[in-house]
């Protein structure tokens, strides 16, 4: 394992004397900016004396990271001016978007982005009244944020989301600020691991400043109460070289931080340029990457204390500071003490604009931090040069005759796209690809990527190289947010899951979804991101082994709670459908498409030009399994999923062949967003299209592949809901066969044969017979799988019967 650390010496006073009281001048700006924002709302430059009425009524803000954040953004600026840098910036303190925000305005985008917040006193006043004001923005770097790829509502992912934007992007450097408070997070602490996937050759690099300041909202934080030696052993442990910044004089730490920070980026330089200037065929070691721990006081440069309570370098500082201006005179007069500290007078003209010298100290055009295109990452964005997926197609002669794993035939066209894109496509997934039947596409994607020691066995099959481009980490969250950075940023990815397992990811889907609906809706400025392909299998109904704890189908629930303009759910009932519905959603941009599709073998319906306009329907009626031959039906059975297809065509030949009067519509669903009415949904179906599919008033029998409020959620609005009878996961069974897992959920085809006898009335009585045999087969389909440990084998042989 090499390193290149401690080949420069630091120098101890690297800023020359104009060099520091310019750099210093200037984060004096960002933080009156910043506490301008938590407090005012009139009265922007101070230019009378602070009054009542110019605080803002209600007082929502975080200061505490603020003054730490833009301290080291100064020393970014610096160095991207010196090094001609390619820099984004992430900031992980949850509600530390002031100082993102502050830089923003200073650097002028903020204005370009939105004219009416002008670089004047005008501009100002409404910059800081917007600030988590009613009608305006939130403090975090929600999307309305110029140069933010990470909201920070939810803490954790910063430095996974700054590890996915560095893959594949050479020239990019990620400073990524991680708060005290968010790293005793797991995301975030397992996401420190991150650069042990990280290829100085074809990578970019994350620079993670650690900011010790102590506090959360009332209590210490672990990190920075252990001792020296345990926190610096704690990240050699992981691999990275940090180096401390330490101290709490602006003018010793402004000289401190140059060094350290320079160094870095040289060091980071060095590792690249070793890398990447190695002979061809030298294998590439993995790097340890430099860090910084960064210490300085909780709410740095605001009071020392408030009514005889320490404030500075106190828990009472994370917040807003001074709690109470507006009802207590003394407590005004304090803040407005504080803000006078930053000298605005001497910062800004008679204009309200930031003075000519300090202008220049920000990069200029693209290389501003907040106007780095990574960070608007659909500008960047190319779509993928996509092979046919109908070449991949499986040969259908006829209907449910052969039995093939669907991921498996999907593995072999993602090889494909692999090999095509080869420097902007990646597969994420938790130790899973092989399982799940993708392991295909390691052949073109030059196996997973591993920056670790190899040993022999791993050539026999382990598919480990440093040039690998699938993703594999046991953990979700961790491959979530590389995934999410790496998409922000102008890429494309596909991820599998196990479906018990995919909940891991729950809040981090919630927290993007909102991003993507911000982004979508209000947002023009922000270019338009290939969308987060989840694809979900190893799933609920062949848990043969695993049991209980892998049954719950439950994350579609938690999908369809998010604005349909950015979610949308596919179940495909086979292969060609699943290879048609995956072409769709690599195509697709600003959404979070969910791929419902089961590893294991089942039968294959649909030959590519039916599966293709399947699926361009999203819903439809297949005419095989039908006889009601443009009459009104009997009974409509309807399914979404591929156990539940197979299932609900099982039943569909049990009654045609013992009730052949009975006249059956066959529907099956692709599209669970079609269920919805076109009011609510912008794919929804009309009433007339509803109704011309499950009628108005005969029974609906629905077998579904997840919870059945679900189904009835979507069409609770239609006009023949009272007569929806939904089939689907019950919370019953452990280790069981199949069919006994369907069973006992009662969405096997026996029961569901029960169900139509019982809700058709020319059946209830003459079909009696039929039932009694029904409850037999299920009695027998029990007692077999638990002497065997099998089912049946004219279960496990059963074929659609061909005429």
């Amino acid at each position: 394992m090499s390193s290149a650390a401690n080949t420069f010496e630091i120098p101890a006073a690297p800023l020359s004397a104009e060099e520091l009281r310019k750099m210093n001048a200037y984060w004096s700006a960002c933080n009156y900016l910043c506490a301008g924002m938590l407090y005012l709302r009139n009265n922007p430059l101070l230019r009378e004396p602070l009054k009542v009425e110019h605080i803002k009524n209600r007082l929502l803000g975080h200061w505490g990271s603020d003054p730490g954040q833009s301290f080291t953004w100064v020393h970014l600026n610096r160095l991207i001016k010196k090094y001609d840098l390619d820099l984004i910036y992430i900031s992980g303190p949850g509600h530390g978007a002031p100082a993102t925000l502050s830089n923003s305005y200073l650097e002028g985008v903020y204005s370009e982005v939105y004219p009416t917040m002008s670089r004047d006193a005008e501009g100002m006043q409404k910059f800081f009244k917007q600030f988590s004001f009613p009608g305006g923005i939130g403090s975090h770097c929600t999307p309305e944020t110029p140069g933010s790829i990470h909201e920070g509502g939810e803490l954790g992912y910063s430095l996974s989301h700054g590890f996915g934007a560095a893959f594949d992007n050479p020239d990019l450097i990620v400073t990524v600020v991680v708060g005290d408070g968010e790293s005793e997070t797991g995301p975030l602490a397992t996401s420190w691991h991150s650069n042990k996937f990280l290829n100085p050759v074809r990578d970019g690099a994350v620079l993670p400043v650690l900011h010790l300041n102590g506090y959360k909202i009332a209590n210490p934080t672990i990190l920075a109460r252990i001792t020296d030696e345990e926190l610096e052993s704690l990240f050699r442990g992981y691999g990275w070289v940090p180096y401390v910044v330490e101290g709490d004089d602006p003018l010793v730490m402004h000289q401190k931080m140059a060094g350290v920070m320079e160094h870095c980026i040289t060091e980071i330089r060095a590792i690249q340029q070793k890398a990447r200037s190695a002979p061809k065929g030298t294998p590439v070691e993995r790097p340890r990457w430099p860090m910084i721990i960064l210490r300085t006081p909780k709410g740095w440069t605001c009071p020392k204390e408030v009514d005889g309570h320490k404030l500075e370098g106190s828990w009472r500082a994370h917040q807003m500071p001074i709690t109470d201006p507006v009802t207590n005179p003394a407590h005004l007069q304090l803040v407005e003490s504080w803000l006078r500290s930053y000298k605005p007078e001497e910062l800004f003209d008679e204009n309200g604009t930031l003075i000519a010298e300090l202008q220049e100290l920000p990069p200029k055009g693209q290389r501003r931090i907040t106007a780095n295109p990574h960070a608007n990452g659909g500008l960047l964005r190319k779509p993928l040069d996509l092979p046919d997926f109908r070449d991949y197609a499986l040969k259908i002669e006829e209907p449910g005759q052969i039995e093939v794993s669907s991921t498996d035939t999907l593995g072999h066209f993602l090889r494909d796209v692999m090999r095509k894109n080869m420097t902007n496509f990646r597969v994420f997934g938790p130790d899973e690809t092989a399982s799940n039947k993708l392991d295909a596409i390691y052949e073109g994607s030059n196996g997973k990527t591993w920056m670790e020691a190899l040993k022999p066995e791993d050539a026999d099959g382990g598919w480990l190289s440093t040039e690998g481009r699938v993703m594999e980490m046991l953990s979700e969250h961790t491959l979530e947010g590389w995934f999410e950075g790496y998409v922000l940023t102008g890429r494309h990815g596909f991820f599998s899951s196990y479906e018990a397992f995919v909940h891991i990811i729950d809040s981090m889907f919630n927290q993007h979804a909102k991003w993507l609906e911000k982004s979508k809706l209000e947002l023009r400025w922000r270019a338009p991101v290939s969308s987060i392909n989840l694809l979900i299998t190893s799933l609920v109904w062949r848990q043969d082994h695993n049991g209980f704890t892998h049954q719950d189908p439950g994350f579609l629930d938690i999908v369809t709670n998010k604005s349909p303009e950015v979610t949308r759910i596919y179940l495909p009932p086979d292969a060609n459908c699943l290879l048609s519905v995956t072409d769709h959603c690599l195509r697709s941009t600003d959404y979070v498409n969910v791929i419902v599709a089961d590893k294991a073998l089942h039968l294959q319906y649909l030959d590519m030009d039916a599966a293709v306009d399947h699926c361009t329907k999203g819903i439809g009626i297949w005419d095989f399994a039908s006889n009601d031959d443009g009459q009104e039906p009997d009974v409509v059975l309807a399914c979404a999923g591929d156990i539940p297809t197979s299932e609900t065509l099982a039943a569909v030949a049990i009654l045609r062949e013992r009730c052949p009067k009975l006249k059956i519509r066959f529907v099956n669903v692709v599209d669970l967003f079609r269920l919805m009415p076109e009011t609510e949904h912008p794919h929804g179906l009309s009433e007339r299209e509803f109704d011309s599919l499950f009628t108005i008033d005969k029974p609906v029998i629905f077998n579904f592949h997840a919870y059945a409020s679900l189904i009835h959620k979507f069409t609770y609005k239609r006009k023949n809901h009272d007569n929806f009878h939904v089939r689907g996961y019950k919370e019953k069974g452990n280790i069981n066969t199949p069919l006994e897992l369907a069973i006992l959920n009662q969405v096997d085809r026996f029961n569901i044969a029960i169900d139509v006898i019982d809700r058709v009335p020319s059946l209830q009585a003459s079909a009696a017979h039929t039932k009694e045999w029904l409850k037999n087969e299920i009695i027998n389909s029990i007692n077999y799988a638990h002497e065997n440990g099998i089912d049946r084998p004219e279960i496990t042989g059963w074929k659609w019967p061909v005429a």
